[in-house]
């Protein structure tokens, strides 16, 4: 029986035409023209190449070496108060659109910022240098740091009980428990989280485009679009798509086996219970470090939602291209999720049929369209469409494609975790009661997988609501998406505007979340 392997196919060969048509058009930009290797002598193209690097990994770095004893303290301290409420701001920031928090950011870093103010006042004279490098970090940190904390604290509540019912009896200390207890779990967790955090810091877009303040912090990804977009240099633009492939294909080569799960385990927070209590100084150490961490997360947000307030929301609402943005960014993360859960639930269904060794290969399949960014894929298609005056007529498609394409593995991750755990329960008794195909779906799966579904559904709607990397290289006067408009009056320092769209389109990611644990109670029920 192979119900699922058509469907499953057709995903398959859709993603393959998409990523073959663009690397395809890709080449043969590079064959017509002049050669794309003719701009390997510039400079420009090997600093914007060390400077990736350079900025992804001093993210990476941060990121992961604040977690650590962030996490830790996460762990070791389960009662106190707000802790579960930490724990879901923590998971904020992984739906929570890149040009929001990096208006948020501004309004606390920036030159009129709230810690610039507050300094200020203080006597301390202090302006953060935030439009460059330091910007960057800042924002790359502040994505990435709660992100490596989930994923840490899911590491270090999976170990054992009988782990710490041992430290107790021997009497260790806290030192030896993080040397023979906690370290061990964080040792194996730790490559995988850092190649995850690397490897979305190199294809960072929107926060290098909106805080990289000029070509002294280029990626390759922002001169990638600089070069299609302004200069419609095609020669280097496909040099520069080479080139961030084989990065990413590297990086995924190097860190291959590495341990570690590309998201946090749905229900972190009940762990084993530790039995030992700490010091007075280690308490305080810890609720520092939580505060600290905390206030890093929360004040952005806090100061989106002020700002936003404060805007002229009445006014900004009578404009026709604010209801035409929202229009369009609801359209088309709609469509895209629909693709992506719909092309998920495909595969991680043929998987399954297919055995483990099959749903192994389907569902870790998605992990390869990191090797080709979403970015280099829709500059290989903007390519292609533009030899026959298509690029912006068929424009929403390839953003909804595009944009589906990019939150396939995260659905597929989602998906086949909890699919897992369901075909382990109820696989045997489906098999001897015949309930297979739309049966089986609607009276086992969705009842039992509504909750993962709605997940993803929701996390691939809101990643596709809060990009700008795909709607800035295909955009124009008739599709402006929220983001797109958000990015053009950030531009034009008109700052009550941008507020009031930051807003808008962080309440429309809420909104998606919200509808989505209403859809999996009623399925439920």
């Amino acid at each position: 029986m192979r119900v699922s392997s058509g469907p499953a196919f057709w995903v398959a060969v859709a993603v393959a035409v998409l990523v073959a048509g663009a690397m395809l058009s890709l080449g043969a930009s590079a064959a017509t023209g002049a050669s794309p290797w003719a701009a390997l002598g510039e400079p420009y193209i090997w600093y914007a190449l060390r400077f990736t690097l350079w900025q992804a990994g001093l993210s990476t770095l941060l990121s992961v070496g604040l977690a650590i004893p962030v996490a830790r303290g996460l762990a070791r301290r389960m009662d106190f108060l707000g802790r579960g409420l930490i724990i879901g701001l923590f998971r904020i920031p992984l739906a929570l659109p890149a040009l929001v928090a990096v208006f948020g950011i501004v309004a606390v870093f920036g030159h009129t910022g709230l810690l610039t103010r507050g300094l200020m006042r203080l006597g301390i004279p202090s302006e953060l240098p935030l439009y460059g490098l330091t910007g960057i970090l800042i924002a790359h940190v502040f994505f990435n740091l709660p992100f490596a904390v989930l994923l840490l604290l899911a590491r270090l509540e999976a170990i054992p009980a009988e782990s710490w019912r041992l430290a107790a009896q021997l009497g260790l200390g806290a030192g030896s428990v993080f040397r023979f207890i906690e370290w061990p779990a964080l040792k194996v967790a730790l490559p995988g989280v850092a190649a995850i955090i690397f490897l979305i810091c190199v294809t960072s877009f929107t926060i290098v485009l909106t805080l990289g303040g000029g070509p002294g912090a280029t990626t390759l990804e922002v001169a990638i679009y600089q070069a299609l977009r302004f200069d419609f240099d095609p020669p280097r633009a496909v040099l520069l798509a080479l080139l961030q492939m084989l990065l990413c294909g590297a990086i995924i080569m190097l860190t291959r086996g590495a341990g570690g799960s590309a998201l946090p385990v749905p229900g972190a927070g009940r762990s084993n219970r530790r039995l030992e209590t700490g010091s007075l100084q280690s308490k305080c150490v810890d609720a520092a470090l939580i505060a600290t961490a905390v206030l890093f997360i929360g004040v952005p947000m806090l100061s989106v939602i002020l700002s936003g307030l404060t805007a002229s929301l009445a006014s900004l609402l009578t404009e026709s291209i604010v209801w035409r943005a929202i229009a369009t960014s609801l359209a088309i993360a709609a469509c895209a999720a629909s693709l992506a859960v719909g092309a998920a639930w495909a595969l991680v269904t043929a998987g399954r049929m297919e055995g483990a060794s099959g749903a192994r290969a389907l569902t870790s399949g998605g992990a390869l369209l990191l090797v080709v960014p979403p970015f280099v894929i829709g500059a290989g298609w903007f390519l292609a469409l533009n030899r026959f005056g298509l690029a912006f007529a068929l424009a929403p498609l390839v953003l909804v494609l595009i944009n589906a394409l990019m939150t396939l593995p995260y659905a597929i991750r989602i998906l086949a975790a909890a699919d897992a755990a369901s075909t382990r329960d109820h696989h045997r008794l489906c098999a001897n009661l015949g309930l297979d195909g739309w049966t089986r779906f609607r009276l086992i799966d969705w009842p039992l997988l509504a909750p993962a579904i709605a997940f993803a559904a929701a996390l691939c709607a809101a990643l596709s609501l809060g990009d700008l990397g795909i709607a800035a290289l295909f955009g124009s006067e008739r599709l402006v998406t929220l983001p797109l408009l958000l990015h053009q009056r950030m531009g034009s320092y008109r700052s009550a505007d941008a507020a009031g769209l930051a807003l808008l389109l962080a309440m429309l990611c809420l909104l998606l979340f919200i509808a989505a644990d209403r859809m999996a109670e009623r399925a439920r029920t």
